[in-house]
């Protein structure tokens, strides 16, 4: 069917372009320019069927709903051919195998690279904000310095360009700011899934503080790719919808690479969100400084080192329904089966129960003749006989001393 029709639809525009040259040939009344024309005809089908072969060939898929509706209501031909797709080509180097492999789904995913991006349009501020983000994740993020003109995530059609620099890039987190007089000082932040636009928070900046302006000893500053704490002060944390939302995308865009285990010298980081109200968060940076506190479990203070920022929450878009639920699916491989009568304690470890069902002893089937009777016997034997003798011996002391 796929053959046929793609077939039908190339012959169709040769057919057109056929008549074309046709009536343009009759119209003309030199001998020479009608054998041009007809030559120009012949050689014009030659190649088109040439390419309706190298097309049919190359197909891989093409939507069978729209080929149907291509078939039964009249559309213009370019319409038809935009349902013709072009082969794939598939990688002949082992080193770009090796990169389509990287970016292959995995059971357990590295961690998450982060794209930073400008808009059409951004303030000194905002220039600042990205490359003070950059320098906190610089093992782990791309940043681009040209403008994006034609990016805008939160409008429909916007997001085309940010999902080809995602697919690219092999980033699925990204940072987007622009400025404009509508939202000054304007910061997106979203994640996607399989490369689509995931879910989106909307930030404006206000009372930016960049590392450079903090004053404090260079010793204790954060090293590149080191774990962070996180604080999230505030109720609104967790009874406001939006800074709910802020409070997922932050934790994803600065917690790093997923580990199993910690060394506590990495620890040395820590960020403070503060919610002062429903659309205002106080977002700091800090480092730890370990200091004697006369026990083992020395004092920490924190120093502020930057960046920090005010960040009034302004739009934010959750991830939809049916894409969530696809995102959140685990592979089968992942799930670890439950263990019956075992449980977790944060002190002890993994505790488990035991259960010893009666043994039942005195229902227990013995020998007919056992040896420990036998000999049970002889003693108890032993032991009478000795005791008669005794007997005897007392009761005729007795009869002696009457008699004398």
């Amino acid at each position: 069917m796929v053959y046929s029709c793609t077939v039908k639809w190339i012959l169709e525009l040769t057919l057109q372009f056929v008549e074309l040259i046709s009536t343009f040939a009759s119209r003309s009344s030199s001998a020479k320019t009608k054998t041009i024309a007809y030559f120009a005809v012949c050689q014009a089908f030659i190649n088109c069927s040439k390419g309706c072969v190298r097309r049919v060939r190359g197909i891989l898929e093409i939507d069978l709903e729209d080929m149907k509706r291509c078939d039964h209501v009249k559309q213009p031909k370019a319409f038809c051919l935009s349902y013709i797709m072009l082969r794939i080509k598939t990688p002949k180097s082992l080193r770009a195998k090796r990169e389509l492999e990287k970016r292959a789904p995995k059971l357990v995913e590295l961690g998450k690279k982060t794209l930073i991006l400008h808009g059409t349009k951004t303030s000194n501020v905002l220039n600042e904000v990205l490359t003070e983000i950059y320098h906190l994740k610089k093992d782990n993020a791309v940043k681009f310095s040209r403008r994006n003109d034609n990016i805008r995530p939160f409008e429909s059609g916007g997001e085309t360009s940010l999902e080809f620099y995602s697919l690219k890039t092999d980033c699925s987190l990204f940072v987007f700011g622009s400025h404009s007089k509508k939202r000054p000082d304007n910061l997106v932040i979203g994640r996607t899934y399989d490369h689509h636009i995931y879910d989106l928070v909307e930030v404006g900046i206000e009372n930016f503080k960049s590392v450079a302006s903090c004053s404090y000893d260079k010793k204790i500053a954060p090293l590149i790719g080191s774990k962070p704490f996180f604080a999230f002060i505030g109720e609104g944390f967790e009874n406001v919808e939006e800074l709910k939302h802020l409070k997922e995308v932050l934790l994803d865009l600065f917690r790093g690479q997923v580990v199993s285990n910690l060394n506590l010298a990495g620890l040395d980081r820590v960020y403070v969100c503060t919610a002062v109200s429903s659309k205002k968060v106080l977002f700091t940076h800090c480092a730890l400084k370990l200091k004697k506190s006369g026990t083992i479990v020395p004092r920490v203070e924190l120093v502020e080192v930057g960046p920090s920022m005010d960040l009034v929450v302004r739009r934010h878009r959750l991830p939809d329904e049916s894409l969530k639920k696809e995102a959140m699916k685990v592979a089968p491989e992942l799930i670890k089966k439950k263990e019956k009568n075992v449980s977790k304690d944060a002190i002890e470890g993994k505790i488990g129960k035991i259960y010893v069902p009666d043994q039942q002893v005195g229902n227990a089937s013995l020998p007919f003749t056992p040896k420990g009777v036998k000999r049970e016997r002889r003693e108890a034997k032993a032991k009478g006989e000795d005791n008669k003798h005794a007997e005897k011996k007392k009761k005729q002391k007795q009869n002696d001393d009457a008699s004398a």
